[in-house]
């Protein structure tokens, strides 16, 4: 299948999105209305976006909040650190809803799926790092599912941490983007993988979880199969 990206900027989020052609509208109209609920809300609850634990949501939540939310109190981080994960979630949920066969939306590395065929998801550790030649092979019946990751060492998102690259793979988008951003907290020496494995695969709804850091790989719970890139 030859899929064509495109790549959609709204404020400084940048997406990369493969659907439908006459969807794609649905997919950035969507991404561009969650966007503006979602500051809505903030300036009524500025306690969300600053947080860096869960916050108690105020009544006139929007889902958008709520996802992010039950998210970070599954986790224990803040609400915010689920906020890419649950975008590409809902734009890839408005691009099905207008009749997309499958959609693919990459929030910065924050990515939800809905295929019709096969995928590669390529990762991306940092320079010179042997990750780089592996992808996640991904087939219709995995998906819809989430692939997210985040890095002490590259990209603007905050982190705690000074992990090369967590990566979570789960169902629900808002999930797997809290998750990695825990993961890449936790990790700041090597001897930190191991119990970075194991404090996040008891998450409730987390499937995998793929930890690198100093060339150090780590891999625990059910991940898709890996293959080498070109």
């Amino acid at each position: 299948m030859n899929r064509i990206y495109r790549t959609f900027t709204h404020k400084e989020a940048v997406f990369r999105i493969s659907c439908d052609a006459d969807c794609f509208d649905a997919v950035t109209l969507e991404i561009i209305r969650q966007r503006k609920i979602l500051e809505n809300y903030i300036c009524r609850h500025p306690e969300f976006a600053r947080s860096l634990e869960p916050v108690k949501l105020q009544p006139d939540a929007p889902q958008v909040a709520l996802r992010m939310a039950q998210a970070a109190q599954g986790v224990g981080v803040g609400p915010m650190a689920a906020v890419a994960g649950a975008m590409a979630q809902l734009a890839v949920e408005a691009g099905l809803a207008a009749g997309a066969h499958e959609v693919i939306v990459d929030n910065g590395g924050d990515i939800y799926l809905q295929t019709a065929e096969s995928v590669a998801i390529g990762l991306y550790a940092g320079k010179s790092q042997k990750i780089n030649q592996l992808a996640f092979v991904l087939q219709p019946q995995d998906t819809p599912v989430s692939i997210c990751s985040s890095s002490g060492r590259m990209g603007h998102s905050m982190s705690l941490g000074q992990c090369d690259l967590a990566t979570i793979v789960a169902k629900d988008a808002a999930l797997a983007d809290a998750a990695a951003t825990l993961a890449a907290n936790i990790v700041k020496e090597v001897t930190d993988v191991e119990p970075a494995l194991n404090r996040v695969t008891s998450i409730e709804g987390v499937e995998g979880v793929l930890i690198v850091k100093e060339g150090r790989i780590g891999l625990a719970g059910k991940l898709p199969p890996l293959t080498r890139t070109s």
